[in-house]
This record gives C-alpha cells, structure tokens and sequence, in this order.
C-alpha cells in the first residue's frame, strides 16, 4: 500500500516548523562546540559564550533592541511571567494593572495569580475586529497602575493592535507597557525604536526557531524597570534570569531572527496573497462564511474563518488533510470555546465553527488549492447530513 500523506500544515501560529539553515546552525553545539557560556576560563566556555553574545546581537537588531536590552528565557510563557510578577513585585504601593480581555493564558492566568495576591486588575474590551482602543486603556489607567499589558498582535483572529499609540498613553501617564510581540515578531515589523514598550516578550518557534527558548526585551530608558527575578540560582541574565544557557537553543534563535530580517518585507506580502487567496476561494463557493477579525490591520498570515451552520467539533474532526485548529494551542481548559470571539462579540455557534489559519514560510499555493477543496468538501458534507428534513 502507497504510504499515507501527512496532512498540509496550516497551523504556524501554534508553531512553526525549525528552518533547516537552524537545525544546521545549532548542530555543532550540541557536540564539538559544546561549552558552557558561563564557563569563561577556557576556550570552550568563551566560545559558546561569543555564540550567545551574536545571537542576543541578531535578536535585538530583528525588534530595534539594544542587546544589553535582550534577556533569554525558555519561552514567551517565562517571559510574560517574569515581565507581570517581576515587575508587580517591585512596584511597592503601585498593585493595579491593566490588561485587554484578548491576551494569551499565559498573560490572563498570572495575571488572575496577581489578583488572588491582592493586585487590583482592570481589563479593556475589544471592538468585533478583535482591535484594543489606546482612549479606552488610558481611561483604565490610575494613579496606583504599575503596569500595562496588551499584545502587539492577536494569536487567534491575526488583529493587529495600535500599541504604539498604546505605549504613548502610558509613558505619558507614567506607566510601564508591556506587550506580548510573540506573533507580531517576524511576520511585521516590530521595533522598540518606534514603540515605546519597556518590556516586550517573543519566541523562537513562532519564526521557525527551536522550541524551548525565547525573550524578554527590557528596555533601558529614562523609565527605570526593576524586576523581581522568577527563577534565581547563579546570577545568569543581569541577574533577571538565572541557568545554564541552553547554547545550542540560543544560537537557533538568533539564526532564525537574522532570517526572518532578511524575508520580513517580502514573505509578508507572499502570505497576505496566500490568505487573500485562501478566504476568497472558500468564500466562492460556500455561503455563510464570515472573517474574523480587522479587515486590513491583520498578520499576513492569519485568516480566521467562522461556518454558519456545522458543528464545530464535528468540523475540525472531519478535515483530515489538513491540520488547523480552533483558537490558541495553550488553552486546555474549553478548547470548543474562543475567549477571543466571545470577546469581539462573536455568538457562541460561530465561534465554536470557527478555524484559524497560520500561512507560514514552507506552504505554497498548491497547499491553499488542497485546502479550499477540503474545507468546501467537509462543510457541505457536514451542512448536509444536519440539515433539517
């Protein structure tokens, strides 16, 4: 028997396959090269310690940092959590912070670990684009807020927010904004040079990097950040974050920031005529199809699509080429439910029949062709076999 094809990959905002030139790059570290950076009294800890320095280098230059600026951690989770706890327990009599009803869990739950700590939180709505307001945050923030804490771009619907804007209420009322760039990093510009976010949190495996690395940009700026360090141990990372660096990982995660630069500006514009094509196709041929999220400020990426009248978990179970999902890989606790649409206003039906799409470096137009013809297949199917009579 011929063997079974995998299905196409249409999930890269979950994650991203490791580019091949990354594998490459990392390989030599995990045998020949494979001192420890911490270990400078010799030439195999110097060495692996230049491999970390030129990756914080690639890092930095792909978001406009300083690479003094950049702090690794194991992942965006680490550094969300070490941007809200670190910061919220420093803060002194400053306990209220604000963040939008779309974060990630691993915004909204330490978020809700803070409140139970006795923090006062506000969270801001969206408009039915998935889009935060700067007036609406600003009219949130207080004299006691220590912090501000919106995602640069959503990782359900692909909306991108207006965080500069945002970062500019906040530094003019004196707080610090914190932004969760981990979908934005890679797929548009994103530069602390234009944005005045003092902390800002990215991943490796979101732009084709290994799994189990990431960062917290802190800026250093006339607006003094302190954090209270969440793993300590040895004084590694500034003393912000201490551990063996995990070399190998580190020097893929500057390699795959140094090859999103070079293909930022026209990988987007190939995937926004890729999801242009994918929306268009599927809405040619099925009625009642709606697109969730802004029309235009998006990831060129994302398409986020909702199917009126099939069953949601029927629907994801019957598409067996290709491999989507239904909202974030990183909510566990109601995977049927979106608390990004239910946030844009999207009634609960919908949201449950709604598919994501992340359009990533290794798909090409004959995977979005395969695509249309699953999903039009499937929804009729399913639309069929539950209408009425």
């Amino acid at each position: 028997m011929p063997a079974k094809h995998p299905p196409r990959y249409l999930d890269n905002h979950a994650t991203t396959r490791t580019d091949p030139r990354v594998v490459e790059a990392m390989l030599p570290f995990f045998s020949e090269r494979f001192g420890n950076a911490a270990s400078i009294g010799h030439s195999f800890g110097e060495d692996a310690a230049r491999a970390v320095e030129t990756a914080r280098q690639e890092v930095a230059s792909l978001v406009g940092a300083r690479p003094e600026e950049v702090i690794f951690t194991s992942g965006a989770t680490e550094a969300n959590n070490l941007a809200l706890k670190g910061l919220l327990s420093t803060s002194g009599n400053r306990r209220h912070l604000v963040v939008s009803d779309i974060e990630h869990p691993s915004v909204l739950d330490p978020v809700a670990r803070l409140a139970r700590t006795g923090c006062r939180v506000t969270r801001v709505g969206c408009d039915t684009t998935g889009q935060v307001d700067p007036a609406e945050v600003a009219a949130a923030i207080e004299p006691d807020t220590a912090l501000v804490s919106v995602m640069w771009a959503n990782n359900e619907v692909g909306t991108i927010n207006p965080v500069a804007e945002i970062a500019d209420r906040c530094v003019d009322a004196g707080v610090v904004f914190h932004t969760d760039a981990v979908q934005a990093v890679g797929r548009i510009p994103v530069n602390c040079r234009n944005v005045t976010a003092g902390l800002l949190s990215l991943s490796a495996h979101k732009i084709y990097g290994p799994k189990g690395i990431g960062a917290l940009v802190v800026r250093r700026s006339s607006q003094r950040i302190r954090l209270l360090p969440q793993i300590e141990g040895g004084g590694h990372e500034a003393h912000l974050r201490s551990g063996t660096l995990p070399v190998p990982l580190i020097v893929g995660f500057g390699t795959a920031c140094r090859l999103a630069a070079d293909a930022l500006e026209s990988e987007s514009v190939r995937l926004a005529g890729l999801a242009k094509t994918l929306a268009a196709g599927i809405g040619e041929r099925l009625e009642g199809v709606h697109i969730n999220g802004h029309p235009d400020d998006r990831l060129p990426g994302n398409m986020n699509l909702g199917f009126e009248g099939v069953d949601g978990d029927a629907l994801q179970a019957g598409l067996k080429r290709i491999a989507v999902s239904s909202g974030s890989a990183c909510t566990t606790a109601d995977p049927g439910t979106s608390h990004v649409l239910a946030a844009m206003g999207v009634p609960e039906t919908l949201s449950r029949a709604s598919l994501r799409f992340g359009l990533g470096r290794f798909n090409t137009e004959d995977d979005i062709l395969a695509a249309i013809d699953e999903i039009v297949e499937t929804v009729e199917r399913l639309r069929t076999t539950t209408r009425p009579g």
